[in-house]
C-alpha cells in the first residue's frame, strides 16, 4: 500500500475517532499551497540540464510549515504529498508551532558534481524564495541532502531578504546549526523507547534489539541505545546484514562502517541475509531505513514484543493488524522519529533568539518533549480504547483541527 493510501486511511480512521464533522476533515486532508518550478542550469561541461524542483505546503494552522528537502531521481508527487501531510500531525504530536511541508528535485546527486548541486540549489531557492520563509515555511534536509545544501539555500535566501539563518534548520553548527542536531533523531528513538519500556515496567538494559537500517538514524539509536546497556543483536544496511546473538560491539562496528562504507565484512558477528533480519529473535525491533518493509508476507514471522518506528511508514497497515493479533505493541512513526523536527524546532528558535544553547541543554529540552509526548498519546489511547498508532493519530489532527476552527477556517 503506497504511502498517501496509508496516510490518508490513518487520517480518516482518526476524523471518525474525533467525530470532526466532513466538511473540516476534507479542509484538513487539502495542501495549503503545492508549488512546481523549472530549474535549469549550466553543467560542468557547459551543457544546459533541466530539473523539475517542487514544495508541497499541507498546512499552517499551527504555526510555520516544516520539512525536508530531498533529492533523488524518482520522486513520486503521491509520496511527497503523504510526507508532508505526515509532518502536520507529526509536528503536532510533538506539539511544536509547526505545519508541514515537504519538497525536493528530481535529480540523481550521485550524477552532479559539487558545483552542480550548488547551482541547482541556488536556483531552486531563487524560484521559491518569496514562498519560503521563518515565518511561512522553513526547510530541512532530508535524502540526498545534508548540512551544505541548507547552507547554499541560507545564503541564496540571505541575498533576497537580508541574513536569515532561521529559513532552514539542519545546517552546518558555523552557519546557525544547533548542537545535538546531529543525533537528534536517534536519540528521540532512544527516549521514545525509554517511555514506552517504562509503561511496561522495563528498561532498555539487557533488551535484545535489532535494528534494520545503518544509517544516521539506525547508528545513532544503536550507539545510544548501547551505552544504555541495551544488547543489538542484528543490523543490517544497504550493503548485508550481521548478527552476534552476544551483542554486537558498537563502537568497533562504527569504526568498520567508517572504513568500509558498510556493515558488510564485519567480523564481529556472522552475516545473515538482509531480508531474514526482521524475523530474528529479539525483544525490540527498529526499523530504520525505508518504508514498507514489514508487510504482509513477513508480519508473521515477527519475533520482536515492541516495534519502534524510526523510519517513516515502514509499517504496512495489512501488518500493523496481524502485529496487534499477535500482541506486538508498536510504538507509530509520527512519535517515534518526531526527535528531529523537534531538535529543528531548537534549533530555529535558537535562530530567531540569536542566542545558542549547549549540546547537554538540547538533549534535555528533547527528552522533555519526547517524554511529554508519549504521555499525551497514551491519554488519547485511553480516551478512545485505540492503539498507539490511533492514540498519535488523534492527537496530532485534533491539535490541527482545534487550531483551524479557532482561526475561522473551517468550512
Amino acid at each position: 500500500m503506497n504511502a498517501l493510501v496509508a496516510t490518508n486511511r490513518n487520517f480518516k480512521l482518526a476524523a471518525r475517532l474525533l467525530g470532526l464533522d466532513s466538511k473540516l476533515e476534507k479542509s484538513l486532508l487539502i495542501p495549503f499551497r503545492e508549488i512546481k518550478v523549472e530549474c535549469t542550469i549550466p553543467k560542468d561541461d557547459g551543457s544546459l540540464a533541466t530539473f523539475v524542483g517542487f514544495r508541497i505546503q499541507h498546512d499552517n494552522a499551527r504555526g510555520p510549515m516544516k520539512g525536508g528537502i530531498r533529492y533523488h531521481p524518482e520522486v513520486d508527487p503521491d509520496e511527497v504529498n503523504a510526507l508532508a501531510q505526515l509532518m502536520t500531525w507529526k509536528t503536532a504530536v510533538a506539539n511544536i508551532p509547526y505545519g508541514g511541508a515537504k519538497g525536493g528535485i528530481g535529480c540523481n546527486p550521485a550524477e552532479l558534481t559539487k558545483s552542480e548541486l550548488e547551482r541547482l540549489t541556488r536556483v531552486f531557492t531563487q524560484k521559491i524564495h518569496d514562498l519560503i520563509g521563518i515565518h511561512a515555511d522553513v526547510p530541512a534536509p532530508d535524502m540526498g541532502t545534508g548540512p551544505q545544501t541548507m547552507a547554499w539555500i541560507l545564503d541564496e535566501y540571505s541575498k533576497f531578504h537580508g541574513h536569515s539563518p532561521a529559513v532552514v534548520t539542519g545546517k552546518p553548527i558555523d552557519l546557525g546549526g544547533s548542537l545535538g542536531r546531529d543525533a537528534a533523531t536517534g536519540r528521540g528513538v532512544l527516549f521514545a523507547t525509554e517511555a514506552l519500556l517504562n509503561e511496561h515496567g522495563k528498561s532498555i538494559s539487557g533488551q535484545k534489539v535489532i535494528i534494520q537500517g545503518f544509517g544516521n538514524v539506525g547508528s545513532w539509536a544503536a550507539q545510544l541505545i548501547h551505552e544504555k546497556g541495551g544488547k543489538i543483536v542484528a543490523i543490517s544496511d544497504i550493503t548485508g546484514a550481521i548478527k552476534n546473538s552476544n551483542g554486537i560491539d558498537i563502537p568497533d562496528l562504527l569504526k568498520h562502517v567508517k572504513e568500509n562504507k558498510g556493515v558488510k565484512g564485519f567480523h564481529g558477528g556472522d552475516s545473515i541475509h538482509p531480508e531474514s533480519i526482521l524475523a530474528e529473535d529479539c525483544d525490540i525491533l527498529i526499523p530504520a531505513a525505508l518504508g514498507g518493509v514489514i508487510n504482509r508476507g513477513n508480519a508473521n514471522e515477527i519475533k520482536a514484543k515492541f516495534i519502534i518506528e524510526a523510519a517513516n511508514h515502514p509499517t504496512d497497515p495489512e501488518a500493523d493488524e496481524i502485529l496487534s493479533k499477535k500482541g506486538v505493541v508498536i510504538l507509530p512513526d509520527i512519535y517515534a522519529n518526531s526527535g528531529g523536527v523537534t531538535v529543528s524546532y531548537f534549533e530555529w528558535v535558537q535562530n530567531i533568539q540569536g542566542f545558542m544553547w549547549d549540546e547537554e541543554k538540547v538533549n534535555n529540552e528533547l527528552r522533555t518533549y519526547m517524554t511529554k509526548g508519549f504521555k499525551d498519546v497514551k491519554e488519547m489511547c485511553q480516551t478512545h480504547n485505540c492503539d498507539l498508532r490511533m492514540g498519535a493519530f488523534t492527537l496530532g489532527v485534533n491539535r490541527v483541527a482545534r487550531a483551524t476552527v479557532l482561526r475561522g477556517w473551517e468550512a
